[in-house]
């Protein structure tokens, strides 16, 4: 069984390395790894991922519209970056898919429950627990947000900007709603930050969208978010959040700064956001496509 062993792993060694042979005729590859700084055997182990990426960057270059997106997550291309010397791969909404962000924040301000479409039944679970939220809520109470995580386009957003409007209007709750790269550019602002900082702390219902999507810093991660959320929990003010990200993926996504790679500080993060929400996951059908 060990002779089996080392020869598949001999075997699967050659691959690799006749795969990074073939790749290296290709000057965009070279490139690519000679940017990164990689060594020939880091290149060579992840050679697969770096030709997607390329792949990716060039379908990007031809692109005239996601309704001709030929990657892997319509809207989406994979990015390799590197992150206290290792290797990672991230999807990064391109020029098209920023403008259905910009397009939809403006939707998102004027949707109600009853515009929900029912049809998709696999959000018939986020849409019971919005519902029963709803019935449940009174300003005097101390109530659970949401974590909603789970595939690109799905609706997320949409589903609980549905509910924090509904409660506005009937209910006379204050809303922040707010994508979380743009917040943190907001804080840049010194004149406006304290400002900022107090609405998204004292809001009666805060949804952070797409957490996940941004440049970690320490600054962001621990000064900017876990202000925010330490200071919510204290409050018993309600918070949601939507990412693409589950919550072990979001924790290592947030250990990793330009500073180094801090796990005590990103499980702190996790541990109010576990706190403050309830965790659904939601796999549908992209609804931008």
């Amino acid at each position: 069984m060990t002779a089996l062993k080392e020869l598949g792993k001999k075997v699967q060694r050659l691959d690799l390395e006749q795969n990074f042979k073939e790749a290296c005729q290709e000057q965009e590859f070279v490139n690519l790894v000679k940017s990164l700084h990689l060594t020939s055997k880091e290149a060579m182990n992840k050679t697969t991922h770096l030709l997607d990426s390329l792949k990716e960057k060039k379908n990007c270059k031809e692109c005239k519209g996601i309704y001709m997106c030929k990657n892997s997550y319509p809207g989406y291309l994979v990015v390799p970056e590197i992150k206290e010397n290792n290797l990672y791969f991230t999807y990064k909404p391109c020029k098209y898919q920023k403008q259905v962000y910009e397009k939809e924040k403006e939707q998102n301000k004027k949707i109600r429950m009853k515009d929900i479409d029912m049809k998709d039944k696999k959000q018939l679970p986020v849409i019971k627990w919005l519902d029963n939220f709803y019935e449940e809520y009174d300003l005097t109470k101390s109530m659970k947000g949401l974590y909603l995580h789970g595939s690109f386009g799905s609706g997320k957003t949409y589903l609980i900007s549905a509910l924090l409007n509904e409660l506005h209007d009937t209910k006379n709750a204050s809303v922040e709603i707010v994508y979380f790269p743009d917040l943190l550019r907001s804080l840049k602002d010194f004149d406006d930050f304290s400002y900022n900082m107090n609405r998204f702390m004292k809001t009666d219902l805060l949804l952070i969208d797409d957490i996940g999507a941004e440049k970690v810093t320490e600054w962001g991660r621990d000064e900017i978010l876990g202000t925010i959320l330490q200071e919510r929990m204290n409050e018993h003010k309600t918070t949601f959040f939507t990412s693409n990200l589950n919550l072990k993926e979001l924790e290592e996504h947030l250990s990793i700064s330009n500073s180094g790679v801090d796990k005590v500080k990103s499980r702190r993060i996790i541990e109010r956001i576990k706190q403050l929400t309830t965790d659904i996951e939601l796999i549908a059908e992209n609804k931008r496509n």
